[in-house]
């Protein structure tokens, strides 16, 4: 079980792009995740007809280090660390350690 998985909102807490909040659109096993609006690079397409692929200077989001980023605590409008803790009914949830919420049920 991952700590951050794809949907949840995020702030980053490190980097060029501290501050920015976004919603984590993939997760990669290596410990990167993909976040809207957030490592944005431009990169320069070469336009491909057979493809109907436009050329251009396109903006395209780059993984960023799980380690660079913070669950988003809608109740407190801060990042916060996460935890796991095993409900009474033996399931495995998620929750914020500040305020012992637990995220999802």
């Amino acid at each position: 079980m991952q700590k951050i998985r794809k949907g949840d909102q995020v702030v980053v807490i490190a980097g060029r792009d501290k501050g920015k909040r976004g919603v984590v659109l993939g997760v990669e096993g290596d410990g990167r995740v993909l976040v809207e609006g957030v490592n944005l690079v431009k990169k320069h397409q070469r336009p491909i007809p057979s493809r109907g692929i436009n050329g251009g200077i396109v903006e395209k989001p780059l993984p960023i280090q799980v380690s660079n980023i913070a669950l988003f605590n809608p109740a407190t409008n801060k990042p916060e660390k996460v935890g796991f803790r095993l409900l009474a009914d033996g399931r495995k949830v998620r929750y914020f350690k500040a305020t012992n919420e637990v995220v999802d049920l």
